[in-house]
């Protein structure tokens, strides 16, 4: 493109000024740029300001140079509550008769989308996904926040909720008047909605506020391809090699391999040359030494090392011993691939005797997960320089610099955001991977490592113009169709835990928030922020980080933090939506822990991307599968008035189970099939009280089945599950259409699951013992092995009721009895031929029933915790229910010093996997250590 048709390009463009923001007008959007840059230049000079928990690691003009003020800072932003103010004032509609029911369908969305994948990162929920959410929880002109935005999808999905023609395209009826529905029911209004974003990351928010800000796509176009010719000009003799006598290709990328030391014989042994079998396009598990022909493994042989001087560090580094081993080039549009030859070798050796770029960091790694992984710590990439061949150093250094030197800021900080995420590819990360789909070549000979710093053996050294032209072309195709302008999402950075935004200010929460030791963040940011000059402040990362000392309970601490802030901020009767990904139980618990200790009530787990899970995945804290979403509500001010001043305790548990029952589902479907809520199931409600009374130091004045029994006469019921009476014709009207109900898999793995198994199977169909059985050995498939595992007829003893023949048959025997037998159909209860078919069979009691068994139930779990009281060693596999039932009532009697001395002679294990338990555990910790502070 000439010099005239980028006149043409920047005549085009929308004039810039006047611009309005934050209640002033400016004469062009660089106007507004400065202004607000000078202020946070005074502000980031306030001691008190840079003293704030999670400041990010970086000089005044390395923060300026990363933000865009006020719409996004490389710093906590101190414009957010302004920018509320604003748009409380602008809102059209009111809040008073806000009320959604959760939303409880799974949702499927890929993550094909070329917008979504305009940019890479670690983790991220495709932006219809997260639209979905809001389009059902949320009004336009409403105020959402996400704490942990990563890339920045939930700013992304709030400006899209105006896009018709895609919110069309994912199944809603979008009517004139901007009225959307979903399967005729009516379901929200087309519009944006307003968003504010934070990471405690500086590469996070710098990805979303350039998702969130638009920029002229035909500029960024035109700069970018003359930055790569430039670079061309400057450096392209480094990538070209000879293809025949008179003719020169230009290199696509090269293929490095480590140089091991043989152990038999001490020579060096190339990798590749050794291991790569040509024909296949595989690497052998083992291969012979040429020197010694002796058979050797990669993963006992040591690496090869060379030293050499870093100037700008000033000292001598040791570098892994590389040689490159294939060239893969184009010539006259055409892909060749050859060996090197000695020209090549030549350029390699002048690359090598050049200074290193001085934009190339040459910071040392910080202690982190990340420097200690394996081939990070057997290749000795301690610090930034080590991630860089040398002719990537030069290539990526260049085109940094190229970058920084355009005027335009907007065009300068969109470059910027294409070329990091280029960064690892132009790095020792990229692995040469030749086979895909079982044939050489295709999309995955260039691709690091997701999640990891890993260092490989077989490096591909790619070139800058054979990874960027393609990206960069696709940006601009996809930016411009993007309509917004500056401030479609306030991006800050700073801690979740302390956003700094005005208490129930915001209208709703998506967050999708790290999840145990899944992927650590601040280190793998750590690369692409020392070239942004601004770095993660880790110390309140909320991760399991062992190498900086963060364990399961410390990130449960961290989370908890972050989650009462949510709480703080978020507007009463209003919800959050929380993705969870992790596949271990203990973290699962403590995120759910974490919630509730918040105070907000958990209303509803679904998946997200993939289909329903078992019982067991959804709603208990055993091994999670798949992707979950956990909707939970901020109980409104006046039941939180309520259960603070009322005295009476009984009061408030059906004022809660009320309220509660209006934040629940009524109907579900999954393959057109209306499914049990478990929500509503009176033992889930149950817990519920138990875990909200806990968390605020009430006791609970009910037992589990005086609970249910109470519950029968105040609620109605429909297939086991209870609802308020205007919600009961709606479910009925559905469950007539759907004609079944489909029941939830249980995946039985200790006392609680074996139970609720045996009460689905007895529950339609009561059994004999031989019949339940061989059923129930089917279903064992792995007992937690730091719990008792119980027999069957213990579970059915202190659960059950066995019909021993002596009196009328029970009304659930009697129903299926005459209900599936011919031969019994109007016979009398009492008859001697139904009471024979009926002897033995074991069924689910009423209520009546259900207390007295449940108090011999009782009796016989805190029996046995008295053992666990008097023992003095430690307890190898406890009684979980046991547990619960001695915890509960040593809460009830305020002996807080018997929980915390039971859990430890218990495995971390069952605690940390145990809802209820841990939820006694904490509570009891935290009082105990008040009074202690108090004496």
């Amino acid at each position: 493109m000439n010099q005239e048709n980028l006149f043409d390009i920047e005549s085009d463009k929308k004039p810039s000024g006047p611009v309005e923001c934050l209640g002033m007008t400016f004469e062009s959007d660089e106007a507004r740029r400065a202004h607000f840059t000078d202020l946070l230049r005074d502000k980031l000079k306030d001691p008190e300001f840079r003293a704030i928990e999670g400041f990010p690691i970086g000089t005044d003009e390395a923060i300026l140079e990363l933000s865009d003020p006020p719409y996004h800072t490389a710093c906590p932003n101190p414009w957010l509550n302004d920018f509320i103010s604003i748009w409380e004032k602008k809102k059209t509609s009111s809040d008073t008769n806000y009320h959604r029911e959760p939303f409880a369908a799974d949702v499927s969305e890929g993550k094909t989308d070329a917008y979504y994948r305009a940019h890479s990162y670690h983790t991220k929920v495709p932006h219809k996904a997260i639209m979905r959410y809001l389009l059902h929880y949320t009004n336009p002109g409403d105020i959402v926040f996400d704490g942990f935005c990563g890339s920045g999808m939930t700013a992304v999905a709030s400006r899209m909720c105006q896009d018709r023609e895609l919110v069309s395209s994912m199944g809603y009826t979008v009517e004139a008047n901007g009225d959307i529905y979903l399967e005729q029911q009516a379901h929200s209004k087309l519009g944006k909605r307003n968003v504010i974003v934070g990471d405690l990351s500086p590469a996070a928010t710098f990805i979303a506020s350039k998702y969130n800000n638009s920029f002229n796509s035909e500029l960024f176009d035109y700069h970018a391809s003359e930055i790569l010719d430039s670079l061309f000009d400057d450096i392209g003799w480094m990538y070209e090699t000879v293809h025949d006598e008179n003719t020169k290709g230009l290199i696509n990328y090269v293929v490095w391999s480590d140089v091991f030391i043989c152990s038999e014989c001490e020579h060096d042994i190339v990798f590749l040359n050794e291991a790569f079998d040509r024909q296949s396009y595989k690497v052998k598990d083992s291969f012979v030494c040429k020197n010694c022909s002796s058979e050797v493994t990669k993963n006992k042989l040591d690496l090869s090392f060379e030293s050499k001087y870093d100037a700008v560090a000033s000292k001598v580094k040791e570098y892994p011993k590389r040689v490159p081993v294939l060239i893969n080039y184009t010539y006259d549009g055409q892909v060749f691939e050859k060996e090197p030859d000695l020209r090549d070798f030549e350029i390699l050796e002048k690359i090598d005797k050049l200074e290193r770029p001085l934009t190339i960091p040459h910071t040392e790694l910080p202690e982190m997960q990340m420097a200690n992984v394996g081939r990070m710590k057997s290749t000795k990439t301690d610090s930034i320089d080590k991630f860089f061949l040398p002719r990537q150093s030069q290539a990526l250094g260049l085109l940094w610099s190229k970058v920084l030197d355009v005027k335009d800021f907007s065009i300068r900080q969109a470059l910027l955001w294409v070329i990091e995420q280029s960064i690892p590819g132009l790095s020792t990360l990229n692995r040469y991977q030749p086979i895909m789909h079982g044939r050489p070549g295709g999309s995955q000979v260039n691709r690091q490592m997701s999640g990891v710093f890993y260092v490989p053996s077989q490096i591909s050294e790619c070139s800058p113009w054979y990874n960027l032209k393609g990206k960069v072309k696709r940006v601009a195709k996809v930016f411009a169709n993007v309509e917004g302008a500056c401030g479609t999402g306030i991006v800050t950075t700073s801690d979740c835990s302390n956003s700094k935004l005005m208490d129930n200010s915001i209208d709703y929460i998506f967050t999708d928030p790290p999840f145990g030791e899944n992927i650590y963040y601040s280190d793998l940011n750590f690369l692409v922020e020392s070239f942004h000059k601004v770095s993660t402040n880790f110390v309140n990362e909320a991760i399991i980080d062992r190498v900086r000392n963060k364990e399961l309970l410390d990130y449960q601490r961290l989370m908890e933090n972050c989650f009462k802030e949510y709480y703080r901020v978020l507007k009463p009767g209003k919800w959050i939506t929380i993705e969870f990904s992790n596949t271990k139980a203990a973290v699962w618990n403590g995120i759910q822990h974490a919630i509730n200790k918040a105070g907000f009530v958990i209303s509803n787990v679904s998946a997200l991307d993939k289909k329903q899970g078992t019982f067991q995945a959804v709603n208990s804290p055993t091994a999670v599968k798949q992707d979950l979403v956990i909707s939970a509500y901020k109980p409104d001010d006046g039941f939180i008035s309520d259960l603070n001043d009322n005295e009476s305790a009984y009061a408030t548990i059906w004022d809660f189970i009320k309220m509660h029952m209006e934040y629940l589902p009524v109907v579900k479907f999954s393959d057109n099939c209306l499914e049990v809520i478990r929500e509503r199931d009176p033992r889930i409600l149950y817990d519920r009280v138990v875990s909200y009374y806990v968390q605020r130091s009430i006791d609970v004045p009910l037992s589990s089945s005086e609970f249910q029994s109470e519950l029968s006469a105040r609620f109605i019921e429909r297939d086991g599950m209870f609802f308020l009476p205007e919600q009961v014709a709606e479910y009925d009207r559905k469950r007539s259409i759907a004609g079944n109900i489909k029941q939830l898999s249980i995946f039985v793995d200790d006392e609680a699951s074996a139970i609720d198994w045996i009460r689905q199977e007895l529950k339609e169909k009561p059994k004999t013992y031989s019949e339940i059985h061989p059923l129930f050995l089917n279903e064992l498939s792995g007992w937690k092995k730091n719990e008792l595992e119980l027999e069957l007829s213990t579970l059915l003893e202190q659960n059950f009721i066995k019909y021993d023949g002596k009196d009328e048959v029970p009304a659930q025997i009697h129903t299926y009895l005459s209900t599936n037998f011919k031969d019994m159909r109007g016979l009398d209860k009492s008859d001697p031929k139904l009471v024979a078919k009926a002897k033995d069979r074991w069924y689910v009691p009423d209520s009546n029933k259900a207390a007295d068994l449940e108090k011999i139930r009782i009796r016989a779990l805190l029996k046995e915790f008295e053992t666990y009281k008097a023992e003095k060693k430690k307890i190898k596999q406890p009684r979980a229910e046991a547990l619960r039932a001695g915890f509960n009532t040593a809460w009830e009697a305020q002996d807080f010093q018997t929980i915390l001395d039971i859990s430890a002679k218990i495995p971390p294990a069952v605690l940390q996997e145990d809802e209820k338990l841990l939820m006694f555990y904490d509570n009891a910790l935290t009082l105990t250590s008040t009074e202690d502070d108090e004496w």
